[in-house]
């Protein structure tokens, strides 16, 4: 078995971003991808320089092409587990029995969004319930939108959702705002429906409202949630990363991680990254990586000089 210089778990912006500065540097890398990205429901990204407005799988096509171009070794599959392999070497393990040792190891798997139980809500998710109003916000500016309650941070993000259009409703569980928040609320002329939700009203292949348990039906044409992120880091936790309070894995400068050998891009460890973020964090930690294993070519260089043999 062959030993790659890395391996890339994940190849979506941030894990074709990194191949792409890798294979450029000479480094053979290896860039394994289940195909299930984060934003497939999505028609287009929005907000990324250049490329707005770009369907999601044209990006990465484009990525895929430049990578291979340069190199590169995409694999279709899924890694099921990581393992040491030296001081800071890795094997990984595919779904379908295939071995990859690498040097060095990126993860950019993603995270996953975990969504309220409203019948109705997860089939319309990146159409027309949305969870980023930076990156949906202006092709629904000036609609009647909703903002679904998850939480107390439901209010700030309502207060964010408001300068897109004059017509939003917060949904939020009766006995749910504190005076301050209602009044906030109220002053930004942000309507408040309390009480529990039934479903999301789909006619014609859109969202026209919500429904009510009550029965009361409140028209919006899209509706915003903020989701719960989980991160997708089960290798990252089986191989023994360290992870803060709130479960995520902490991490150092440009992706590293509490395992030497090991970092990190994208969503995996950073919820707040947007396709254009997760890129630029995919190529910091490529020039970190290709840093460490030039470090790791100059001991063994001078170990092996040091033996008497020439470079």
């Amino acid at each position: 078995m062959n030993t790659s210089d890395v391996l890339i778990v994940g190849g979506g912006a941030a894990g074709l971003s990194a191949a792409l500065v890798l294979s450029r540097a000479r480094r053979t890398v290896v860039v394994v991808d289940s195909g299930e990205p984060r934003n497939a429901p999505a028609a287009h990204m929005q907000g990324f320089l250049s490329r707005d407005g770009m369907p999601p799988s044209d990006l990465l096509d484009a990525g895929r092409a430049e990578v291979t171009g340069y190199g590169g070794t995409m694999v279709s599959g899924t890694v099921t587990e990581l393992v040491h392999c030296g001081p800071t070497g890795f094997q990984a393990l595919l779904d379908d029995g295939q071995r990859v040792k690498a040097r060095k190891v990126l993860v950019t798997t993603g995270l996953h969004d975990e969504l309220p139980a409203v019948p109705g809500l997860a089939e319309r998710w990146a159409k027309d319930v949305l969870h980023c109003p930076y990156c949906h916000g202006w092709e629904v500016r000036d609609q009647q939108l909703g903002v679904l309650w998850h939480g107390p941070e439901s209010v700030r993000y309502a207060q964010v959702v408001r300068q897109w259009t004059h017509d939003l409703v917060l949904f939020a569980p009766s006995d749910s705002l504190t005076p301050a928040e209602r009044t906030q609320l109220v002053a930004r002329a942000i309507g408040i429906v309390e009480g529990d939700l039934a479903r999301v009203v789909v006619q014609d292949d859109r969202v026209t409202a919500i429904e009510m348990a009550d029965g009361r039906i409140i028209p919006r044409q899209a509706v915003f949630v903020p989701p719960r992120f989980v991160p997708n880091h089960t290798l990252l936790t089986g191989v023994g990363c360290e992870l803060d309070e709130q479960g995520w894995v902490v991490t150092g400068a440009n992706g590293t991680t509490s395992v030497p050998g090991l970092w990190v891009a994208g969503n995996v460890a950073n919820p707040r990254a947007q396709v254009i973020t997760a890129a630029g964090e995919g190529s910091a930690a490529a020039i970190a990586i290709n840093a460490a294993l030039v470090a790791d070519d100059v001991r063994a260089a001078v170990s092996y000089f040091n033996q008497g043999f020439p470079a």
